[in-house]
């Protein structure tokens, strides 16, 4: 039978036995969805979607650690791969977001609808992420060991908010432009508007997701090792590995396949284009 074990002297990893069932049922999921990812990601080529199939492969990883750790609470490994793969894993899923809505908005040759110039609006938002993600991941590094829990903490939730902030102003970003877009539609937008809207539905939805998400985990490290939500397994279930796996169905369901970085005008979308200026421009 399970039994809950002290790492190090009165030192507990863990605040309950991991259910070895829950891990391994979400592990399953994130193993299906990441491997129809990939098959999209190849058979489209759209090898931007790489980051979001590393960030699904870190949340398998982290999960079948997870499962082993039933009757290993007193051994380190486990808790490190789970506790820093399934932190970071979304800060990927972000990337990804980031990426798709520079994408978007070259596929529909907008880009003067942006409130962000497109050739920096990805850079700043995923170096936003990638700090983000380095400061999670370090601060897991050094609360695992059990030499530095509060400074650790601390760490990661300053990560945490890193990406709150910058996935707030990202929404925020996409909102304008996508109100902006509706309002003076290009040519391209207007030919195959159900498939432009539908990817930005999705970004909407996995946005939520994330945003959610990432309120989560910062209350979560807010309240501290002697919270409720750090105390509860059941929480990290509901508030993240339930809302990932969206992240990863919706992506699926509405895979933005066939957007090029830098697509070819026509001659039609240049002059709907400079129309389009010219109104805006009144």
């Amino acid at each position: 039978m399970a039994e809950l074990k002290p790492y190090r002297g009165d030192y507990y990893l863990w605040q309950y036995i991991p259910s070895a069932e829950a891990a391994g049922v979400f592990a399953a999921l994130f193993i299906l969805g990441t491997i129809y990812l990939l098959w999209k990601t190849v058979k489209t080529r759209a090898y931007f979607c790489i980051v979001f199939i590393i960030g699904g492969i870190f949340e398998i990883i982290g999960y079948c650690a997870r499962a082993s750790a039933k009757d290993k609470t007193d051994v380190l490994m486990p808790y490190v791969i789970q506790s820093v793969l399934i932190l970071i894993a979304p800060a990927l899923f972000a990337a990804s977001i980031y990426m798709v809505l520079g994408r978007v908005i070259r596929g529909v040759f907008a880009e003067f609808r942006s409130v962000i110039p497109v050739k920096w609006l990805t850079p700043i938002f995923v170096c936003g992420d990638v700090v983000s993600f380095l400061v999670q991941a370090s601060g897991a590094g050094i609360m695992v060991t059990g030499d530095g829990m509060q400074t650790g903490e601390n760490i990661i939730l300053g990560g945490l908010i890193v990406q709150v902030i910058m996935f707030g102003l990202f929404v925020i970003v996409a909102g304008i432009f996508h109100s902006r877009l509706r309002q003076w539609p290009t040519a391209s937008f207007l030919t195959n508007r159900a498939k432009w809207e539908g990817t930005m539905l999705m970004r909407y939805t996995v946005s939520v997701f994330i945003f959610a998400r990432s309120i989560f985990r910062v209350i979560e490290y807010a309240m501290g090792q002697d919270g409720y939500l750090l105390k509860h397994e059941w929480t990290l279930y509901v508030f993240d590995a339930t809302l990932m796996f969206g992240v990863v169905a919706a992506f699926a369901y509405k895979f933005p396949g066939g957007l090029t970085k830098n697509p070819v005008k026509d001659e039609e979308t240049v002059e709907q284009e400079l129309t389009n200026r010219a109104l805006s421009d009144r």
